[in-house]
């Protein structure tokens, strides 16, 4: 079976221990006969849709993609081995929070970041507006503002990419 998948994918089929594949920012037939690509992307390929907001997204995604691996399925330990030097990652996948602060949100992504992290969404009562770069000009509140970056500014490897948010939103708890 020929594997395609897309640059932000790339690391989770080198984690899953997936060596023969090819990347593609826009997969298409003649690159191979199964893409494994983000949730929202769209290709006539028979794909495998993941999903790479969360630590916990990113840990089931890999443990998913290494199906498709020669050496067969990693172990949950194989797979928690991936993330030890990762101190926010550590920190959150085997917790989960409840935390006094609302936030309003704009974007799906962050959303599940938030709820991960055990914020409360609200777009109506809230104490900081969460949002993408990419929506900057699109944000109507003034104040308690965060400022997330998106795919585009940040490393290819979903877990620095993760690291990297949730730092950000820690920094209001």
């Amino acid at each position: 079976m020929r594997i395609v998948t897309t640059p932000m994918c790339e690391s989770i089929l080198k984690y899953a221990g997936i060596e023969d594949y090819v990347v593609n920012k826009f997969p298409d037939e003649g690159d191979g006969d199964l893409a494994i690509l983000l949730s929202e992307s769209k290709t006539p390929l028979i794909s495998l849709k993941i999903k790479l907001n969360t630590f916990k997204q990113i840990r089931n995604s890999i443990k998913i993609v290494s199906n498709f691996s020669d050496s067969g399925k990693l172990s949950n330990k194989d797979v928690d081995d991936i993330f030890r030097d990762y101190d926010v990652a550590m920190k959150y996948l085997n917790t989960s929070n409840d935390l006094d602060i609302k936030v309003k949100v704009y974007s799906n992504f962050l959303k599940d970041i938030v709820e991960d992290m055990g914020f409360i969404v609200d777009d109506v009562d809230f104490d900081y507006v969460v949002f993408p770069d990419y929506l900057k000009n699109e944000v109507v509140e003034k104040d308690n503002l965060v400022e997330i970056p998106s795919h585009s500014s940040v490393s290819k490897n979903p877990i620095e990419r993760t690291e990297l948010r949730y730092s950000i939103l820690e920094d209001i708890i």
